[in-house]
């Protein structure tokens, strides 16, 4: 019987399905702001709120553009590391609520030395399909997954 490998790494890029998403529901968001019966100045709020979430959203989680937006997770001796262009390798603490689904993977998680709960979704269509299925597998059964990094 072998022993388990701690090492695994996988990445991911931006969401076709993901960002389809976001601008439906945004869509909606907006045309609520005009149908409801509120004054004109609300609805030009609520529209400029919706669009400067847009303008933060789409390129930190979305689209992947940013320095610091998070496209890759890895294993090793270490513990669980998250890559971003800013930042490099970055230490985590996976949290008990992420969730490994066939279509989408919702990684939430601590950074070392934050009190800060993020949240990163990954797509089934961000990756390959193998790729997604070995990342869902290891977080199902990795041990010491909801460990602190040391």
């Amino acid at each position: 019987m072998s022993s388990p490998s701690n090492g695994f790494e996988c990445r991911w890029h931006a969401s076709r399905q993901l960002l389809a998403a976001y601008l439906l529901a945004q869509l909606f968001a907006l045309g609520s702001l005009f149908l409801l019966s509120i004054p004109l100045w609300a609805g030009l709020a609520g529209a400029l709120c919706c669009l400067l979430h847009g303008f933060w959203v789409l390129p930190r989680q979305i689209l992947l553009t940013h320095p610091k937006a998070f496209c890759g997770l890895r294993r090793d001796g270490d513990g669980w590391q998250l890559w971003n262009q800013a930042g490099g390798w970055q230490a985590v603490q996976l949290r008990p609520d992420s969730l490994a689904l066939p279509l989408v993977v919702v990684l939430r998680f601590r950074l070392r030395g934050e009190r800060r709960i993020r949240a990163i979704c990954v797509p089934r269509d961000s990756q390959a399909a193998d790729v997604h299925r070995r990342l869902r597998v290891r977080l199902k059964f990795s041990r010491r997954r909801w460990a602190a990094p040391e």
